[in-house]
């Protein structure tokens, strides 16, 4: 058995997708470990990706056959290589030249028997911070959307909320336990998938990272923010890029997405809204 499979996602990603196997594929270079890598391909290799993939040793090539969504694919990645462990990794992701990424997750969850998931610390191509880590509240959960359309910027109340989703008063500095991590680079436990599952298939894309990290939580695996394993991300938000509620809703088919995940993850979760992780 491997000790564990990285799935890649592409939907029309070639270049990002180029540039990620490039830089993982020296990170693995002397890597002790068992890797290996799946690209799951939405597009039905409408942008030549498999010969992409093909030119890299230890990487297959999957076509789901159509766009079955983020965490359907995902899950076709995770069952195609069984593994210790499944790492969901963003095709927009750059693993840093020697930092030994790979190797690293695999210790640091060697280390660590209890801990279901986690997630790296993620930085924009500047090298600024990126929020990648998160709070479980009812409250901040209700306005989230509003930062997709903007209006915590506009609205105090909304604003205090979605700061407190994200965590906004913690400096990052410190590997703690935090209710849920982004799925751009998200690494769980093998029993802890035998226990509650893979992703959840009804969302197509956005919120299934967080309901992975919740149902981990309360299947007793706490979920780690791992400040001192850093992974490049240019994060798109492909859904925010319309203003406006109504013109977001119309114009952006993502922020659609988007908030149709939001409606379904709040009503599947209606009864059990709580702060897991205790932050100070």
């Amino acid at each position: 058995m491997n000790d564990i499979t990285i799935t890649i996602v592409n939907y029309l990603m070639k270049d990002e997708i180029l540039k990620n196997l490039e830089s993982l594929a020296l990170d693995l270079q002397n890597c002790p470990y068992k890797v290996h890598v799946v690209v799951v391909d939405n597009s039905e290799n409408k942008d030549g990706i498999k010969e992409v993939v093909e030119k890299f040793p230890n990487v297959s090539y999957l076509n789901s056959g159509n766009n079955i969504g983020f965490g359907k694919a995902h899950n076709l990645g995770f069952k195609s290589v069984p593994a210790r462990y499944y790492f969901a990794l963003n095709p927009d992701t750059t693993i840093m030249q020697n930092s030994n990424t790979v190797e690293r997750i695999i210790k640091f969850m060697d280390r660590n028997s209890k801990i279901g998931c986690i997630g790296p610390k993620l930085i924009n191509l500047d090298g600024s911070y990126q929020n990648s880590c998160y709070r479980f509240n009812f409250s901040s959960i209700i306005v989230k959307p509003l930062k997709q359309i903007g209006l915590d910027k506009k609205i105090k109340l909304a604003k205090k909320y979605v700061d407190n989703l994200l965590m906004k008063g913690f400096c990052h500095t410190k590997t703690i336990p935090v209710d849920w991590v982004m799925g751009a680079a998200l690494v769980i436990r093998a029993e802890v998938v035998e226990k509650v599952g893979m992703f959840d298939g009804r969302y197509f894309m956005y919120l299934e990272d967080a309901d992975l990290c919740k149902k981990s939580w309360e299947a007793g695996y706490p979920v780690y923010y791992v400040h001192d394993i850093v992974i490049k991300h240019s994060h798109r938000r492909g859904s925010a890029k319309t203003p406006g509620v109504f013109r977001a809703l119309i114009k952006n088919k993502l922020a659609r997405i988007h908030l149709a995940s939001w409606s379904k993850y709040i009503w599947k979760w209606r009864n059990h809204f709580k702060y897991y992780a205790k932050i100070s």
